[in-house]
Formats: C-alpha cells, structure tokens, sequence
C-alpha cells in the first residue's frame, strides 16, 4: 500500500470513529415516545386528564407524532400512568436490600421511597389525579399489577429475613407495610402547600427531605420491631 493510500484509509478510519453511532428505529422510537411522554406528563400534572388538551400537547411536540404512537389523549394518559409507576418500581428494584440486617434493608428502602417521591412530585399528582378516576384507566394498564407485585416481594423478603432475625414480630402483611411505607413518603409531597401555609414549614428543602426519610424510618421500623 503507498503512503497515499495508506494516508487515505486512516483518514477514512478517522472519520468513521468521529461520526456519532446511528440509532437503531427501535431507540429512535423509544426515544420520541419518551418526549411526547415528558411533554403530557407536565399537561396532566397540571391540568389533569380532563383538562389537558391534545392541542397543547402537540403544540410542544406534533400531532402527527402522538397519533403515530397513541391512539389518543386517553392512550396518552395511560402512558405516562405506566411509565409513571414503572420508574418507581425500577427505582425500588435498585436499593440494596441484601447487605446489613433486615433492619438496615427496610431503612435504606423507606428513606429511598421518602426521597423519591419527593424527587418525583409528578408521580403523587397522577396518582391523586387518578384516585379521582376512581383507578378507572390504572385497571387498564395490563402490566401494572406484575410490576407493582415487584416492591412487595420485596418486603416480604425483607420481613422474612426479620423475623428469622429475631429483629421483627411475626405476622405483618407486607402490603400492609409497603401501604404505610407509601402514605408516609406521600404526604410530605402532596400536602406541602397546605403544610407549609399552616404551619410555615418548608418540606421540600433537602434538609427537610433527609429529616422526614429519618422519621419515616423510625416509625416504620418501630411498629415491625419485635417486643421483648
């Protein structure tokens, strides 16, 4: 091979390597159904599932895109309902519930639901939003119910391990405990307006946060805890 050639087909190399990867349809179709999702996420955060507009929706993104994946604006809501819960569950699936006793577990899981819904404040206006439906389009979301039964396997395993432990009583219901579990990490983001006007406490402040994960903690771990 000459210099020139030799010169040329680096170059080429050189080129080729700068150019960013293509992607692949299905990433490129990920990735607009999730701007679509961002953009009606804030529309029914605000608005609710009555007051959001299609037109609005679209006004951020395109008409043509959201009937190209949705079929409409209740398709549309069940989405973000699904993704919704789907990035909590994921989110609970990442906490290290295997290391420390049972005790640490259930703290590390508590004090990271109490920050993500703090984090998340989208997540509890849906879901009040939707108790106001009466969980009507929730009931027609196929993969929920599997992928919410994720976070109580996961109490469960944790309550089995406390109780072989010796750190927590027999006979708590791990849909019980994850039911405690959310409305402690619930009220602090849905009642922050409220509380704050009433009270003149800021909730959402990090310190506030952390203090709240702490408390949440507490009190769960107290009403498991096993009585001498």
């Amino acid at each position: 091979m000459s210099e020139t050639e030799a010169f040329d087909t680096q170059r080429a190399d050189m080129e080729t390597a700068s150019k960013p990867a293509r992607r692949s349809r299905a990433e490129s179709r990920e990735q607009a159904i999730n701007q679509i999702i961002d953009i009606a996420t804030n529309e029914f955060v605000e608005k609710g599932l009555a007051g959001a507009r299609i037109d609005e929706i679209a006004g951020k993104a395109t008409k043509r895109k959201i009937y190209y994946y949705f079929e409409g604006k209740d398709e549309l809501y069940r989405a973000v309902l699904e993704r919704a819960y789907r990035r909590v569950r994921e989110s609970e699936s990442q906490v290290d519930v295997e290391s420390g006793s049972a005790a640490d577990a259930l703290r590390r899981l508590i004090e990271h639901d109490v920050r993500y819904h703090a984090r998340h404040p989208e997540l509890v206006r849906l879901v009040m939003n939707e108790n106001i439906h009466r969980a009507e389009h929730l009931k027609q979301i196929d993969t929920l119910p599997q992928g919410n039964r994720r976070v109580i396997e996961i109490v469960e395993r944790i309550i089995e391990r406390g109780v072989a432990e010796g750190q927590f009583r027999a006979g708590i219901d791990p849909v019980d405990l994850h039911l405690n579990m959310t409305a402690l990490s619930f009220y602090n983001v849905s009642n922050q307006f409220t509380f704050a006007h009433n009270f003149g406490v800021d909730m959402t402040s990090p310190a506030a946060i952390e203090r709240r994960a702490g408390q949440v903690a507490d009190i769960i771990l107290a009403w498991v805890t096993k009585k001498d």
